[in-house]
């Protein structure tokens, strides 16, 4: 990835880490995408998150993050990859609560059995601190987690997309395998408002891994 690739608004720190990210990532989709493809996709995801996101020391990271989840999603819907294991998006409107501690019960449960990513339709800042807070207390930690947007490759990439509350602007893709959960939605409320919220969403992941006969 040349300098060329950049702007001078990118800080030079994150800029070298970008290009080694870039390689990484080359070096992992080799034979599936081009060079410029996957710095396309790096660099757009490091922009979504540029201004947004309150941890500005790990942008580059959680671009990469990004990118590689786009580009695993995008391989899939061109035909592209032989993973057949089953894909769960969880979709809320800041990601910031609701589909992360859904997310991180179905990594806990399912392990290597399934692919699950989050988004949302108006991405948070942050992660919700009292949802942090609430799934360490059932040992699973999801402070390491950014609010993210769905894209349209992560979502037509999904063989079932469960949305909680972010109403009429989830996308539709016809044909796709889609749930609506009725959950509280935790912005603003205390650790101990979130518990319920939390085994709640447990209940759910339990029960949606049972459907998809994912092994945990």
């Amino acid at each position: 990835m040349t300098s060329s690739h950049y702007r001078d608004d990118i800080p030079e720190l994150h800029a070298s880490t970008l290009r080694s990210s870039s390689l990484v990532l080359q070096k992992n989709f080799d034979g599936v995408f081009s060079a410029e493809t996957i710095e396309g996709f790096l660099l757009t995801s490091y922009d979504e998150f540029a201004g947004r996101l309150n941890n500005v020391t790990y942008l580059p990271m959680f671009a990469e993050r990004f990118a590689r989840e786009r580009l695993t999603a995008l391989a899939r819907v061109e035909g592209k990859s032989d993973d057949q294991r089953p894909v769960v998006l969880f979709l809320c409107t800041h990601n910031a609560g609701r589909s992360q501690m859904a997310l991180g019960f179905f990594k806990e449960l399912a392990g290597d059995n399934a692919i699950a990513w989050s988004g949302g339709s108006e991405p948070g800042n942050a992660v919700n601190p009292a949802a942090v807070a609430a799934m360490a207390e059932v040992g699973i930690d999801i402070s390491n987690e950014f609010p993210k947007p769905w894209t349209d490759e992560i979502v037509r990439a999904a063989d079932v997309v469960i949305t909680m509350g972010c109403g009429d602007v989830c996308p539709i893709f016809p044909g796709k395998r889609y749930e609506d959960w009725q959950v509280s939605d935790p912005a603003g409320h205390s650790v101990d408002d979130v518990r319920p919220i939390r085994d709640d969403i447990n209940r759910r992941v339990v029960e949606l891994l049972n459907v998809l006969n994912v092994a945990v």
